[in-house]
């Protein structure tokens, strides 16, 4: 172990600090594209009975109409979390009509980009800007890019943490500057990480060949519908998914140094024409194509592993939100939907990212170089690709060293962190999640990307057939289990909620939309 952590440790052993690492919030958003029972992408709407996507706290879409999006309160266990999760699936699958959930980060048959539903959020100019951003994306980057699902995990620490943690560290800045400071310094040890996750719960080595349409592709055929990387454990997190090309070609890189200057690289870029997206055009025939012609619409469409988020409040830009009011939480957005569990995640995963947080917390973490941060990115795309490909190097600090040797150094490292979080939570699991996840290192043909594709080996199946019968089988599950009564009775009445809400928004309008998006973005702060 880092003599630093061990340091570390032992101090925040010996502090009222420790105990509140109990009061810590952990949320999840999980993405879940909605099918028709020929497990195509749905056409119809929204599902009405869930509430209005514009301002149900708990239900709405993503980018397509058809791509839900599930999202828990920040709760202080895992348990919490996990059983909030689920019921918001039981609530959800008694309201779908003859749909299903589809339960792979990559989508199911794609015929073309016309098949897929750009999200509506009705017609008040608030609503009407999450599309025009939405169409935005589609004419940027294509539609079928948008609709790969994921999980975001959410993690906040409290503000007693944050008042002992600074005595403990005699630091005299203001408390949100160290706050502030402190998340930034997680930040870049779990940039550092990043490529664990991918391998770790990579969830997406193969993918149908109509995802690509008539592009060309460097992947391999697994069969006659399927592609795939034989030592892939997430294309979702590759060049074919979440990244932004814009960035090579622009220059555009988030530093994580400071809140400052990680706020003045995404304000550059919101505010800065792109050569590229003005041959898009912003409102064409009387119709908006995207918000602006800028490197970015707004701040949400920088791709990054990691953000920094601070809760906006009416018609605040969440750049400026975090600006104004510092970080508030972090949100990791690198796990692909675990195949093998029909909420998407578990609590085996879910202990050891809480793990993970703290141990990027109390490592030393210097600011990144350029040439680190392309260290970085090389090590996420090459895990991502080819990750479980045997003597596999990775580079770091300038040096090439073995994966599993890393993976080794990383897992006995959060052992004492592990143990810490056994000892306030008087529990084991966080000590026995990490003796089970270190089974993949030695072994992994063991970790989800590998039973993937051996499953689909042995039954003979291609990625669209594989995930159409987990899918289905994820459906059985949720249909038969009941829902506590006064829990179904509060997500009903979310829904009626937000539905009156989308309403008085929409009376609320007293300018036009074109008005409306000069305004939002004249706010400079």
């Amino acid at each position: 172990m880092q003599p630093d952590l061990v340091s570390a440790i032992q101090k925040l052993l010996a502090s009222d600090a420790l105990i509140h690492l109990n009061d810590s919030q952990i949320g999840i958003e999980k993405e879940s594209l909605r099918v028709n029972s020929d497990a195509n992408i749905a056409q119809t709407p929204h599902p009405a009975a869930l509430g209005s996507a514009l301002t149900n706290p708990y239900i709405t879409t993503d980018y397509s109409e058809a791509l839900i999006e599930f999202i828990t309160p920040p709760l202080n266990t895992i348990d919490d979390v996990l059983s909030f999760m689920q019921d918001l699936h039981k609530f959800t699958y008694k309201r779908l009509d003859d749909e299903f959930l589809w339960a792979t980060s990559m989508p199911c048959v794609v015929k073309n980009e016309s098949n897929i539903p750009v999200a509506q959020y009705g017609d008040s100019n608030r609503g009407m800007m999450k599309t025009i951003y939405r169409e935005g994306l589609g004419y940027r980057y294509g539609k079928t890019m948008q609709i790969i699902a994921g999980i975001h995990f959410n993690y906040s620490y409290s503000m007693e943490f944050w008042k002992h943690y600074q005595r403990l560290q005699q630091d005299t800045q203001s408390l949100q500057s160290f706050i502030d400071q402190q998340y930034f310094s997680l930040i870049r040890n779990l940039l550092r990480l990043g490529w664990v996750i991918p391998y770790l719960f990579g969830s997406s080595p193969a993918v149908c060949k109509s995802f690509f349409g008539d592009s060309a592709t460097n992947l391999a055929s697994f069969d006659d519908k399927t592609y795939y990387q034989p030592y892939a454990t997430s294309l979702r997190m590759s060049d074919i998914g979440y990244q932004n090309n814009e960035e090579n070609k622009n220059g555009i890189k988030a530093c994580y140094d400071t809140l400052d200057e990680y706020v003045a690289n995404l304000k550059y870029a919101i505010q800065t024409p792109c050569r590229e997206h003005q041959k898009i055009g912003i409102k064409v025939d009387g119709k908006y194509r995207q918000l602006n012609a800028n490197i970015l619409q707004i701040e949400n469409e920088y791709y990054s592993t990691v953000r920094p988020k601070q809760l906006a409040e009416k018609n605040e830009q969440p750049i400026n939100a975090l600006n104004q009011r510092g970080v508030r939480y972090i949100e990791l957005r690198s796990l692909d939907i675990n195949a093998y569990d029909p909420l998407g995640i578990n609590a085996q995963q879910l202990c050891f990212l809480e793990a993970l947080m703290l141990h990027c917390l109390l490592v030393e973490s210097p600011n990144i170089s350029n040439t680190e941060r392309n260290e970085i990115d090389n090590n996420e795309m090459t895990v991502a690709l080819k990750g479980r490909q045997p003597d596999l190097e990775l580079s770091r600090n300038g040096q090439a060293v073995k994966l599993q040797t890393w993976l080794y150094e990383i897992f006995d490292s959060m052992q004492e962190i592990c143990a810490l979080l056994d000892k306030i939570k008087s529990t084991s699991r966080y000590s026995d999640s990490l003796t089970k996840l270190r089974q993949l290192v030695d072994n992994p043909e063991s970790t989800p990307s590998a039973l993937m594709l051996a499953e689909m080996h042995d039954k003979g199946e291609g990625f669209h057939h594989f995930a159409k019968r987990i899918s289905l089988n994820n459906a059985e599950y949720f249909k038969a289990l009941s829902i506590d009564p006064e829990r179904e009775d509060y997500f009903v009445e979310q829904a009626k909620v937000s539905h009156m809400k989308q309403k008085q928004i929409e009376q609320d309008d007293s300018m036009s939309l074109d008005e409306y998006l000069k305004a939002y973005f004249s706010v400079a702060k």
